[in-house]
């Protein structure tokens, strides 16, 4: 599905990304880990399309098709969807009216119709449940006044709606208590599939114990240092870092 070879990036002239090398099949599960500063998010980025992150070297291969030249959203259109540690607030625009668009589109970008909208309301309350998300919630001006457990779980509800091939979940667990993560991770295992992969990116083995990793890959200075099963993460947690950096 996803395959990543040899990918160098930069941002603002600084070399973040040193020879990613990366395969991630239908029906995976991938967490990345890392200190901070060592290219994670950058990683996201670039897969996404981020125009700040400027990519210098190696090819990104999505569902066999090389999408160097795409735009993030041509790329959303094609099934690739990134959760942010920190989503935007965006006053005026209501939850419902947003993810409400955000279908549409993808719909016309894949020459289809839209939704009827009473089937969509019908559809857009089922993806909701999925994420404990009230109703009420709909109406609300995306992520206006949200606590950090309902960005994310707006995120994950968006994440359902749209249905991507490819979710990338940057740090979701971040600022989130045990019963916020708790309903986060469930939406995503829910939505696991054999059509579908999950690249979670991720500090903390807590998360991990929720969204079970088929790899786990330690990422430092640009570069996968280690590769391993979920019992990586583990060792990571008991462990830190320091034995793979300086073996």
């Amino acid at each position: 599905m996803l395959e990543i070879k040899d990918l160098k990036a930069r941002v603002d002239g600084n070399e973040i990304l040193k020879g990613i090398n990366l395969s991630v099949k239908a029906g995976e599960v991938h967490a990345i880990m890392g200190p901070n500063g060592s290219g994670k998010s950058t990683l996201s980025s670039v897969i996404a399309g981020n125009p700040k992150f400027e990519k210098t070297g190696g090819s990104i291969t999505f569902l066999n098709e090389d999408i160097d030249g795409l735009s993030p959203e041509e790329r959303a259109h094609r099934g690739i969807f990134l959760s942010f540690q920190y989503p935007v607030e965006i006053p005026g625009v209501s939850v419902n009216n947003f993810i409400k668009t955000a279908i549409n589109e993808k719909r016309k970008s894949q020459g289809l119709d839209e939704i009827p909208a009473g089937e969509l309301l019908r559809f857009i309350r089922e993806k909701a449940s999925l994420v404990e998300l009230d109703p009420k919630f709909l109406s609300r001006s995306l992520n206006e006044g949200f606590s950090g457990g309902e960005k994310k779980r707006a995120e994950i509800f968006q994440m359902a709606a749209l249905q991507p091939r490819l979710a990338i979940l940057d740090e979701t667990d971040s600022g989130l208590d045990i019963d916020a993560l708790r309903i986060v991770a469930g939406g995503v295992n829910k939505l696991k599939s054999p059509e579908n992969a999950t690249i979670v990116i991720t500090h903390y083995q807590r998360l991990l114990d929720y969204i079970v990793p088929d790899y786990v890959h330690v990422l430092y200075k640009g570069r996968i240092i280690k590769t391993g099963g979920p019992d990586l993460a583990l060792e990571l947690e008991k462990r830190g870092y320091d034995w793979l950096i300086n073996p």
